[in-house]
């Protein structure tokens, strides 16, 4: 049997020379306590920029404008194959609390340096190394 493809947008924000990240639940059915960048599944008949804007404020509540594309990664899981589309992002306002959603356990600022050390998202992975870890 084909596993079934999904699309996901995810959002890089920069403050500082450091990108906003999150830890997944340990429960979570795809990498499981591992860091990643905010944002998620699209939603069938879902616009790719508004599912991004909506899982960033779902996941973050922050408000966000995209930018421009940062590249296109697949992850293959047991159940399924996913393709995360990743964007740079920018905040449209004043920078509120973060206020990570129940999906996630805990977020930072991370260096690219100390990013490098982090257990991240298998997909993030393999995008940090073919960007040569300079996003």
């Amino acid at each position: 049997m084909k596993k079934p493809y999904g699309l996901v947008m995810r959002g890089l924000l920069k403050k500082d020379e450091k990108i906003l990240l999150l830890k997944r639940h340990p429960k979570s059915k795809t990498n499981p306590s591992r860091w990643e960048l905010p944002g998620g599944k699209v939603e069938p008949g879902e616009d790719f920029d508004k599912a991004l804007i909506r899982e960033f404020s779902e996941e973050t509540n922050l408000s966000i404008e995209l930018s421009d594309l940062i590249g296109a990664v697949q992850e293959d899981f047991p159940h399924k194959k996913t393709i995360a589309v990743v964007m740079n992002v920018n905040i449209t306002s004043e920078i509120p609390e973060i206020k990570i959603s129940n999906e996630h356990v805990d977020f930072k600022w991370a260096d690219i340096e100390e990013i490098k050390d982090l257990k991240i998202s298998g997909w993030f992975k393999t995008l940090m190394k073919e960007k040569n870890y300079s996003l």
